[in-house]
């Protein structure tokens, strides 16, 4: 079949607009009822996956409300309470001292802008675009290893450094797609892309992708 988009090298509005096709409106896939829940799920999902971070946050997330309750948690209770999520000593650490600056410096509430998120403990530029985009409705665009990933096979940029794909990406697409996107890329490595065996026979993107039917070292 003839592809509808024949232009011979990827750019992102094209990659946008057939994923979204095939995905619809993707929302956030960590479960969180504010932000300072969407915060803290973040945290945790670094180096694991959203199915784990969600096991993990519905019993914690009932049983600690607020930046206080965190922030007045003992590290190793913590530490036992996210065990799973992997690297609990660090991601343990992080969100005590991250609560902990809420509220001293924040009132008790998640703030709302890039320079004070990124101010936050073990805060970098990918949790506070999440936060920023699925709450406040900023727009942001979290690069996560599956961005970094497909941006690179697609031939959309020429760097693994995530604030560079960050900018490029943002640069080729409207504000209000940035964080949607993201949630599309993520999704179409998941399902379709993952690191070791791309299923490069049933991609949507498959006409178009560079790196189409190359045997990627697992």
């Amino acid at each position: 079949m003839k592809s509808a988009f024949p232009q011979k090298r990827l750019n992102v509005s094209t990659v946008f607009q057939v994923l979204h096709e095939t995905y619809g409106d993707v929302k956030c896939f960590l479960e969180h009822e504010n932000p300072l829940q969407l915060l803290i799920a973040t945290i945790l999902s670094a180096q694991c996956t959203d199915k784990t971070v969600n096991e993990v946050t519905r019993p914690l997330f009932a049983k600690y409300r607020t930046a206080s309750d965190f922030a007045e948690m003992k590290q190793e209770d913590l530490e036992q309470a996210v065990r799973r999520c992997g690297y609990y000593h660090a991601k343990a650490a992080h969100i005590i001292g991250a609560c902990r600056k809420i509220v001293s410096d924040f009132g008790g509430e998640v703030p709302s802008t890039m320079e004070e998120l990124t101010s936050l403990p073990g805060v970098g530029r990918k949790t506070a675009n999440v936060v920023l985009g699925d709450w406040f409705g900023v727009p942001g665009m979290p690069v996560d290893t599956h961005v970094i990933r497909l941006s690179g096979r697609m031939g959309l940029v020429t760097t693994s450094d995530p604030v560079k794909i960050e900018e490029k990406l943002c640069s080729r697409l409207e504000p209000e797609k940035w964080a949607l996107c993201s949630h599309l890329i993520i999704l179409h490595g998941r399902r379709r892309c993952p690191a070791a065996k791309p299923d490069c026979a049933n991609c949507e993107l498959k006409d178009l992708c560079p790196k189409r039917g190359i045997k990627v070292k697992s």
